[in-house]
């Protein structure tokens, strides 16, 4: 042995410094395999509330994928180092010309040993024809012909993908709020489904928000902007936020609207609705409402309900 060949060489101040060949480094972590859903089923079945389902619940949702490029897309999600580690796909129709390849995909996703699972949307045809009617819109495959003319044709399509599913759904007779909570029970696991919270402080004199799904009022405590030392400040100041607290009943309001939101949580929770606007007003949005916003929106992420606060009209006057 040559004195190159071995191990450890002799630094100038007597330390060991490791030489070893390019066959002693140690090998790459082995990247995650994410886990796969594939969404297919009947046009107007609801792949895509089933679809928003998953995404809710954190999967990375790709629409309309051309099944040739499944594989692809679970490799680039192993390389993303974890972040994308659950990756729905929707295989609809639109995408026909591709489905000779999906036979060959799902072979090669089988062979690297990826966990997949193929979630097929059924529906009547009674239904399919009265929810394609209710909207005006033709089935994707009827051509000249009619809708029961589109629906056969794309049964005839996925005879065999249904028949490979691990889960057929049938939404005949499944309102919005049904087909999530199945969806739910099969993807969600024993966590509970993540609830996220805006609350906007808001003034009435410029009008509702148009996209709040609670409202509040707050008019029914004193107005700071009747005291002249704190009429220039807003509601994130600590001495209006302490006027505004110290009046009577402001606290008891905070608290029991708290108690409320819980329970309405959970009915949203159970129902599949996964944002709440809480809108939260007084006379201008600068005072009072900003001040009880503050503290709702702490409230509810103590409780752990995910909480963004948005005050709309502060700065307005």
């Amino acid at each position: 042995m040559n004195e190159h060949d071995g191990q450890h060489e002799q630094a100038g101040d007597g330390a060991q410094v490791s030489t070893g060949t390019p066959n002693d480094k140690a090998p790459a972590p082995e990247a995650a395999i994410p886990e796969l859903v594939i969404i297919s089923g009947m046009s107007g079945a609801g792949r895509s509330t089933a679809a928003k389902c998953l995404e809710d619940l954190g999967w990375f949702v790709v629409d309309n994928l051309p099944p040739a490029l499944i594989p692809t897309m679970v490799e680039l999600g192993a390389r993303s180092q974890g972040n994308v580690a659950r990756i729905a796909v929707v295989v609809d129709v639109r995408g026909r010309r591709f489905f000779d390849n999906l036979r060959e995909s799902l072979a090669d996703l089988e062979a690297k040993n990826v966990t997949r699972r193929i979630v097929f949307l059924e529906s009547s045809d009674e239904a399919l024809v009265r929810r394609f009617e209710s909207v005006r819109r033709p089935h994707p495959l009827q051509g000249d012909g009619r809708i029961v003319d589109g629906i056969d044709a794309e049964r005839e399509l996925l005879r065999e993908l249904r028949g490979d599913a691990d889960l057929v759904i049938d939404t005949s007779s499944l309102n919005v709020h049904e087909l999530r909570a199945k969806m739910d029970a099969q993807f969600a696991g024993e966590e509970e489904p993540e609830l996220r919270a805006t609350v906007m402080s808001f003034g009435y004199k410029y009008g509702l928000p148009v996209d709040a799904d609670l409202v509040v009022d707050c008019r029914f405590l004193p107005n700071p902007h009747w005291v002249p030392e704190l009429r220039p400040y807003t509601g994130l100041n600590e001495e209006v936020s302490g006027y505004v607290f110290n009046q009577p009943g402001a606290k008891e309001f905070l608290d029991r609207y708290t108690e409320l939101l819980q329970l309405i949580a959970t009915g949203y929770r159970r129902e599949g609705k996964r944002y709440v606007t809480i809108a939260v007003g007084c006379t201008g949005g600068k005072h009072r409402s900003v001040a009880m916003s503050e503290k709702l929106a702490a409230r509810l992420a103590a409780e752990g309900v995910e909480t963004v606060v948005v005050h709309r009209d502060m700065g307005r006057e």
